[in-house]
């Protein structure tokens, strides 16, 4: 039968549960479940060392999965977590919300175990090494370029293309240490993260980590989720929303049109035009200095370095280039593996179904594991997110089974697919949008 709780312990329902999510009636107390153990999180959040929007995602909610998927050390967290601790299910509810698939949950932590017992978490720490030398040489070799054959046209344009794929590179192994995946300790990621970004990046940590992992909680659930954040001022994302913003006759842009203007506002603005300043707004007010420094060294090593060779002129050029370059390849990989997928409000459905309608893979091979940082894998990062990135393959097999047990859709594709279908989706919505507008 179900677990005796001690006695003293208060005894809740999922209903009550339910009404903690720190909206409506109840709006100054969030609750979330882990283990059958209920938690209140009301005034932790604010502390939270994930960042409080990402725990307050779950406030209402069962978060045993996610928070057994994002915490490495989970004896340091537990201490943490007894002064929150208020009581723990009644004996008679389930170990989680009715609403979810039981079988499907309960198989998902027998795969959860089986990936610990198969090693699949302990990370290769010669793969990163090597990684972070190819970036080095990559980024050498670009000053070398210039300093031998000068500044004239075509050396030029190759130098911002290797800077360009230093900072794709880049950005994928700031990931890999975002995610906790490179060292057994929180704290050698967190430091060697903030290099990464910082240094080899010019871009904060905090502001990653405060983004990205909210991303990971929800992907595509509109208002917790960042990522689908250009709905509705910019796009019309997924069919649900596009037909809710056309009914409620709402027409920031003219979406029937955004797969044609995604082209110019997506893939070439976002890194020179948004996120280039943005970064440092975001570092000032939120008073990450440390972050800043990191950041600073990045620019003045860039500006010490390639100031003698091309001037201050030539200095701005190659920057906004480079940041071009690196913006096209960065929005293109990004945006494949979740924009074509389902969007919705957050329905509070099963970690593994969670992740799976919201996440799509891209097919194996040398190069796309290399152009795409391993984002191919895009549903096994999603699933177990501190996995190192070159054990995904080795998972795959074990999540398809999954899928194929539980009548769950597993979509991989090549590409150029993948590319293609965030322009057809955007199409579609857009279409869905103007017949909601102009019919509903």
């Amino acid at each position: 039968g179900p677990p005796r709780c001690p006695p003293g312990m208060r005894r809740f329902t999922w209903e009550e549960i339910a009404q903690r999510t720190g909206r409506g009636p109840a709006a100054d107390e969030r609750w979330l479940v882990i283990d059958r153990k209920v938690y209140d999180i009301s005034r932790f959040h604010r502390r939270h060392p994930g960042g409080s929007r990402v725990i307050s995602h779950y406030a209402g909610q069962d978060a045993t999965d996610p928070f057994i998927a994002f915490h490495l050390d989970k004896t340091l967290v537990k201490k943490y977590m007894s002064p929150l601790l208020i009581g723990e299910l009644a004996p008679d509810q389930p170990s989680f919300e009715p609403s979810k698939n039981k079988k499907l949950v309960e198989d998902f932590r027998e795969l959860r175990a089986t990936v610990e017992k198969m090693g699949l978490l302990k990370p290769n720490r010669a793969f990163f090494l090597l990684h972070l030398c190819h970036i080095l040489v990559l980024d050498v070799a670009a000053w070398l370029t210039i300093w031998y054959f000068g500044s004239s046209t075509v050396p030029f344009l190759f130098s911002a293309l290797l800077l360009g794929t230093v900072q794709a590179q880049a950005g994928w192994l700031q990931h890999d240490f975002g995610h906790l995946s490179v060292f057994s300790e929180s704290k050698w990621n967190h430091w060697v993260h903030k290099f990464v970004i910082g240094h080899l990046k010019g871009a904060p940590a905090s502001w990653w980590n405060h983004l990205h992992f909210q991303h990971h909680a929800k992907p595509n659930c509109f208002r917790k989720d960042p990522d689908v954040n250009m709905h509705p001022l910019f796009f019309a994302l997924g069919k649900k929303l596009s037909v809710e913003l056309g009914e409620q006759k709402k027409k920031f842009m003219p979406y029937n049109h955004q797969h044609k203007y995604f082209f110019i506002i997506g893939p070439p603005a976002l890194v020179p035009l948004y996120f280039q300043w943005y970064i440092f707004y975001f570092a000032v007010q939120r008073k990450q200095w440390v972050d800043l420094a990191w950041m600073l060294t990045f620019y003045i090593r860039f500006f010490l370095t390639y100031l003698p060779l091309l001037g201050v002129k030539g200095i701005l050029g190659l920057h906004l280039l480079v940041r071009f370059i690196e913006s096209n390849w960065f929005v293109w990989v990004t945006q494949m593996n979740h924009i074509p997928m389902h969007i919705d409000y957050d329905k509070n459905v099963d970690w593994f179904s969670t992740q799976l309608q919201a996440t799509c893979n891209v097919h194996q091979s040398l190069f796309n594991d290399w152009f795409s940082g391993h984002l191919n894998f895009q549903i096994e990062h999603h699933l177990f997110p501190t996995m190192p990135r070159h054990n995904y393959w080795k998972v795959a097999p074990l999540v398809k089974s999954l899928c194929a047990k539980h009548g769950v859709e597993y979509q991989c594709k090549p590409l150029l697919t993948a590319f293609a279908d965030i322009v057809y989706s955007l199409k579609d919505s857009g279409e869905l949008w103007l017949d909601a507008y102009l019919h509903k």
